[in-house]
């Protein structure tokens, strides 16, 4: 995860992160990540299928974002050799791991909204 060195500070020697809450907070960086995440975590979902649960997203955007989530382990890509091409995503073990903190954040989103 080069990607999320700080700028302009130098980490510890053999440490990109320097707690915890940043290397989660990196990890879901991006305004879509942390709801394809939760798309993801109900069921395995196509492209396509991903595109019209998130009303905004651009195809490059949503392929970014699904691209660097599976290079952090988050997210299962699965090519099947049809015509047309069927490509499928799902979340990984580690990717599973994750179900409960987007859990809690819906209750807490539903607790906090109530206010308004």
């Amino acid at each position: 995860m080069a990607r999320y060195k700080f700028q302009g500070e130098t980490p510890p020697e053999g440490q990109e992160e320097v707690c915890p809450v940043t290397y989660t907070q990196n990890l879901t960086a991006g305004r879509w990540k942390i709801i394809i995440l939760w798309h993801l975590s109900k069921q395995t979902r196509r492209f396509n299928e991903l595109q019209r649960l998130l009303p905004g997203i651009s195809k490059g955007i949503l392929t970014r974002q699904l691209r660097e989530l599976e290079e952090d382990k988050m997210v299962h890509r699965e090519v099947y050799k049809e015509v047309p091409p069927k490509v499928e995503y799902s979340l990984t073990p580690e990717g599973k791991t994750f179900i409960p903190v987007l859990d809690i954040m819906g209750e807490w989103g539903k607790k906090h909204m109530q206010r308004k």
